[in-house]
C-alpha cells in the first residue's frame, strides 16, 4: 500500500512538474516562493546548534586559536583558485 502512495505522489510530482516548465520565469519564481513558504518551520533545534557554533567560533577567535581573514582577501583567493 506505501509503495502504491509513494508511486501515485511521485507521479503527481512528476507532471507537476513537467507542469511548471509552461509558466513564464516570473510565475515559476512565485510558484517557487510559494512553495518554500509552505514548508514547516526548521526542526526544533537547529537554531540552537547554528547559535552554539557561532559562539564556538567566536571563542576561537577571541581565544586566538583561530584568525579570522577579510572577507575580499580570502573571496580573491578562492576565485584565483577555483576561476
Amino acid at each position: 500500500m506505501i509503495a502504491m502512495l509513494e508511486a501515485a505522489m511521485s507521479e503527481a510530482v512528476e507532471h507537476l512538474k513537467s507542469q511548471t516548465q509552461t509558466l513564464s520565469a516570473p510565475e515559476r519564481a512565485e510558484l517557487a516562493y510559494f512553495l518554500l513558504a509552505s514548508l514547516p518551520p526548521e526542526e526544533d533545534g537547529v537554531q540552537e546548534v547554528w547559535q552554539a557554533e557561532v559562539a564556538r567560533r567566536v571563542a576561537d577567535i577571541q581565544g586566538g586559536l583561530a584568525v579570522g581573514r577579510p572577507a575580499d582577501e580570502l573571496l580573491a583567493e578562492l576565485r584565483a583558485r577555483y576561476p
